[in-house]
């Protein structure tokens, strides 16, 4: 899967996107960031605060439950505010 980071996060865990195989363990956008934030340093610094992250599964806006399967792109971002 690709993971693509953006704003901010981008900033804080050093990276615009990477490939990983989707581990056993995640099922939903949920996990994925809890097996994120067990990478440990940027990671889990940028992805603590979950209220402060919102995510996009295939270019759609998704909830934390959404599923995930191999394959799926998931941009992680922080809320848009207008201005």
């Amino acid at each position: 899967m690709r993971v693509r980071y953006f704003a901010w996060l981008r900033a804080r865990i050093g990276r615009a996107e990477e490939e990983i195989p989707l581990p056993p363990e995640v099922g939903d956008v949920a996990a994925l960031l809890d097996w994120l934030v067990g990478r440990g340093g940027s990671y889990e610094a940028a992805l603590a605060n979950r209220g402060a992250i919102r995510v996009a599964v295939n270019k759609e806006y998704v909830g934390f439950s959404h599923p995930l399967a191999e394959g799926d792109e998931v941009a992680l971002f922080p809320p848009v505010t207008g201005g």
